[in-house]
């Protein structure tokens, strides 16, 4: 576990941001007849633009700018040039490194008009990461965060994939500790200030086990059915949760009114 320094963070927060706002180019992009692989090409571009490198291209191999999985994809899908279609749901995952330091999250996106039931998934998936985020202050522990995701999701009927968690965010894309989306209160590692992690639920509609197909790579839900993915980065300050990445740029695109990040705001505007 790497504590970071209020410096550090703020480097952190910068890689961050241009994630953020990567993600709200794309928003208004991702729509029925976009391939994964044009917005893939958008994506790096406008990295590049902003002075950022792509987090993802070449860690571990992968091959692309992007992590997009649509539909029953989990995490991890190569994008490619079949066009989405009406009522997909697209799952984005995206990485950028700057000044020494990395920033990475995730947004699942609605493609035109998606059923009620999908629409539901969405919706509790990412009211389970702020959630999430509410227990990760100084002295909780790794197992009250994924405890409230766990908790708050199955209640709900769906199934918390095991085998991929969240994890520490820093100079290293992937630190400790790792950030189960399940778990027992009071239990694993103890929470220190200067903390940054990567919470990022991943839930099933149907089942919480999953396959990974011959690519090697991209992960899908067992039964077939949907699965949604957001992610966001977060440092402990002061002893209490602040967000580094935010979901507004989306919103903006999107014409989404939302306050959901404003218990975990910094004092001074973004």
């Amino acid at each position: 576990m790497i504590l970071k320094t209020p410096e550090e963070i703020e480097r952190i927060r910068e890689s961050a941001l241009i994630v953020s706002q990567t993600l709200g180019m794309l928003a208004s992009e991702i729509k029925p007849g976009v391939t994964t692989i044009a917005l893939d090409r958008m994506a790096e571009t406008f990295i590049r633009d902003h002075d950022g490198v792509p987090g993802f291209l070449g860690l571990y191999n992968f091959p692309n700018t992007l992590c997009v999985s649509p539909n029953a994809q989990v995490v991890h899908g190569i994008p490619n040039d079949i066009p989405l279609q009406e009522g997909d749901i697209l799952s984005v995952d995206c990485g950028v490194l700057k000044n020494g330091f990395y920033g990475d999250h995730a947004y699942t996106f609605p493609v035109g008009a998606i059923e009620a039931e999908v629409a539901q998934l969405l919706a509790v998936t990412k009211e389970s990461l702020y959630l999430g985020i509410a227990e990760f202050k100084a002295n909780n522990r790794v197992g009250d965060v994924g405890h409230a995701i766990q908790q708050y999701t199955e209640a709900a009927g769906y199934g918390v994939v095991r085998e991929l968690v969240g994890h520490g965010l820093g100079a290293v894309m992937h630190e400790a500790p790792e950030m189960p989306n399940y778990g027992r209160r009071g239990r694993g590692k103890q929470f220190k200030e200067g903390l940054v992690v990567a919470i990022e639920p991943m839930i099933n509609q149907g089942t919480k086990r999953i396959k990974q197909l011959k690519d090697g790579w991209t992960i899908l839900t067992a039964d077939g059915k949907a699965s949604a993915h957001f992610e966001h980065n977060v440092a402990i300050v002061n002893g209490q949760p602040e967000l580094l990445s935010t979901f507004d740029y989306i919103y903006d695109a999107l014409g989404i009114q939302s306050n959901e990040e404003a218990p975990f705001r910094k004092n001074t505007s973004q």
